[in-house]
């Protein structure tokens, strides 16, 4: 098995993946065998300071969203799970893949760098203008995911004001070998196979999940197809396990472009930018390890991903080709200290991140080489102080240092180097004053330093500031498993907000820090049993995103709807039976480009409804699904004043068939 991990690595990985292995082998030669309740089948443990631990801490205000939740809901991908199932707004994606723009707390075009993403540990962000890429996650390798909204810097590091998503995958538990198959076809020439398998013999894990997907899409030129591969390896022992884990995706996007008013209104899915295409390549390794030493838990990721990004545009009067070639290395050791303090129980958590990501830019336009280095340290402490109420205090800082290197052989502009620091610090309390009331609070300071694409296309001598967000946040929930609401009122105040204005350079636009802004909000969570067959939730979010000083005072931040919510119902009417709904409904906007609020229109707002039915027959499962049913005509990305459109995708149906063993 370790062989086997090594052969399918990338050459340059597989040093580090022979290491892995190497580590492994030895520590499973001293492993103990498995107990009783590692033979069980696995359930869902919550992380909250960056450890597992039980659902007494759960990250304080954060949703989480369980495989069950996802099979039931039939998505094939982490985004559309998030969007769904955990209510988070997203932005169609414009290269035809399922990857939308996620969007937590109201921060438009720039959501994804307001946002961290953690897949078991390891941060999945760029240090550039792009979206997470989830599509390669493996749905079927996924155990569950936490959203925590709101400003997260002092575990998570820059870029958390948004929140933070956690992606957990599964840990096989189930002696002997399990897995399943997955084949699912669809409008559009949508086509879906997956297979996954986990072989546990003792302390000894290993799974396997391997995917393809391709689809024509709904508009003309937004074919996509994608392949993807992970392997995990695991041991455990009495104390605590070590493993790796080795990812891989190719993905080919046909790219459609964008559309005015006139031309989506004409046809929705046409194109006109028919020989445009492009692809990503990605490959990932990761070592991981956690071990318990008395009352002190270690753990520890070390993780090692390549990314390569193809760009073909010949549509246009000015053809371009371009390649981005990165490359990313994260080790991130951490230690947790649980013990008694007069008689209150007491979490004290530490730990480093050491980040390392360099870029090259191959283009007619561009030759240029970037990279940044993070060190950042980081001490959180909670008190339990009222077990009777379920009392919990938290309160923590972290330093991070940044030094950045950019040169380009096309600019006349000289090569810089320069270093920032930035602190972040937070205060949590939330306390049971009856028995199914929790109520909580929170306040911080959270930041993110501009990327390599932000400070190259940059408005005004120096690089871009670092933006800051004074974060506060209330919020109380009342009920139990069979009905629970959640309410939260929110407010980032930003200084030196990073963000593209078309206004400036001529009216060519740039990069800049902007005057004074600020989010503000609330948000309703909703679950209720409604019989025993029937069971219904509803996320609604109400955000206010707008500039607080300067010239712009007053006038709305763009590309950020006021309102959205989500509602699903699910109802089980035999054994075998589930059906599952949901409708999705979006307030209007401003357009991307209307910074001034002088457009007369606004991106028009719309509501959508999805629903699947599946059949279980022994080991089978039978669905069928379909998404956008009333076929709904509208667009969430628009970049111009009636303008810049990339319409949604129109009504879609599609059968699947799934067995497990």
């Amino acid at each position: 098995m370790n062989s086997a991990v090594v052969a399918g690595a990338k050459p340059a990985l597989r040093p580090l993946a022979l290491a892995c292995a190497i580590s492994l082998s030895i520590l499973t030669a001293h492993a103990t065998e498995a107990s009783a309740q590692d033979q069980a089948p696995s359930t869902v443990v919550v992380t909250g300071a960056r450890f597992p631990g039980d659902a007494a801490t759960t990250p304080i205000g954060a949703t989480v969203i369980t495989q069950d939740d996802i099979r039931r809901a039939g998505v094939n991908d982490v985004d559309a799970a998030i969007r769904k199932i955990g209510g988070v707004f997203g932005r169609q994606s414009l290269d035809g893949s399922p990857d939308f723009g996620l969007d937590l707390g109201g921060f438009g075009t720039n959501s994804a760098q307001n946002m961290v993403i953690f897949v078991d540990g390891v941060r999945l962000n760029e240090n550039e203008l792009s979206n997470t890429v989830l599509s390669t996650i493996p749905i079927d390798t996924v155990d569950h995911i936490e959203i925590t909204r709101g400003g997260n810097s002092v575990l998570f590091g820059e870029g958390a004001t948004g929140g933070v998503i956690q992606i957990f995958t599964r840990r096989a538990q189930q002696q002997g070998l399990h897995g399943s198959v997955f084949a699912e076809g669809g409008q559009f020439h949508e086509h879906d196979a997956r297979a996954s398998l986990s072989q546990v013999s003792g302390p000894i894990a290993a799974d396997l999940s391997v995917m393809r997907q391709g689809t024509q899409n709904y508009r003309a030129n937004s074919a996509f197809d994608q392949t993807s591969m992970s392997l995990g390896l695991q041991s455990r022992f009495e104390a605590g396990r070590v493993g790796i884990r080795v990812e891989s995706a190719r993905q080919d996007s046909r790219l459609p472009g964008s559309l005015s008013l006139a031309e989506f209104e004409a046809d929705p899915r046409q194109s006109m930018t028919l020989k445009d295409f492009g692809a990503l390549n990605t490959d990932r390794i990761t070592a991981f390890g956690e071990v318990r030493i008395g009352e002190v838990d270690l753990a520890a990721e070390l993780s090692h991903r390549e990314r390569n990004v193809r760009s073909n545009y010949l549509s246009s009067k000015y053809p371009s080709i371009s390649a981005y070639d990165s490359r990313q290395d994260q080790f991130s050791p951490r230690a947790r200290w649980r013990t008694q303090v007069a008689g209150m129980g007491n979490e004290l958590v530490g730990g480093i991140d050491l980040i390392r990501w360099k870029r090259k830019t191959t283009a007619d336009y561009s030759l240029a080489d970037a990279s940044q280095s993070s060190k950042a340290v980081y001490l959180r402490d909670e008190l339990r102080f009222d077990p009777a109420h379920d009392g919990r205090l938290a309160i923590g800082a972290r330093h991070e240092l940044f030094d950045k290197d950019y040169s380009d052989a096309l600019s006349t502009n000289p090569a810089e180097s320069t270093s920032q620091s930035q602190n972040a610090w937070e205060a949590q309390a939330s306390v049971k004053p009856l028995p199914l009331l929790e109520v909580y609070g929170k306040a911080g300071q959270s930041y993110r330093v501009a990327n390599a694409d932000e400070n190259s296309y940059r408005y005004g001598n120096g690089i871009l500031k670092v933006q800051t967000s004074h974060d506060v946040e209330l919020g109380a929930s009342i009920g139990n498993e069979e009905r629970k609401l959640t309410a939260r009122a929110f407010r980032h105040k930003l200084d030196n907000e990073i963000f593209y204005d078309p206004t400036l350079n001529d009216g060519f636009g740039a990069n800049t820090n902007l005057d004074p802004t600020e989010r503000e909000g609330f948000e309703l969570d909703g679950e209720a049993k409604l019989a025993a067959d029937w069971r219904a939730s509803a996320h609604l979010q109400h955000v206010v995103a707008r500039f607080t000083d300067g010239p712009n005072a007053g006038r709305e931040m763009v590309l950020v709807p006021k309102n959205t919510l989500s509602l699903r119902l699910a109802w089980q009417p035999s054994a075998n039976q589930t059906v599952d709904a949901g409708a999705q409904f979006v307030g209007r906007q401003r357009y991307g480009s209307d910074f001034t609020n002088s457009c007369a229109a606004h991106v028009p707002g719309y509501a959508t409804l999805d629903a699947r039915y599946a059949l279980q027959v022994k080991r089978w499962e039978l669905a069928l699904s379909g998404l956008n049913l009333a076929d709904r005509h509208y667009f969430s990305n628009a970049f111009a004043c009636q303008g810049g459109i990339y319409p949604s995708d129109g009504r879609q149906m599609k059968l699947s068939l799934r067995y497990a063993f």
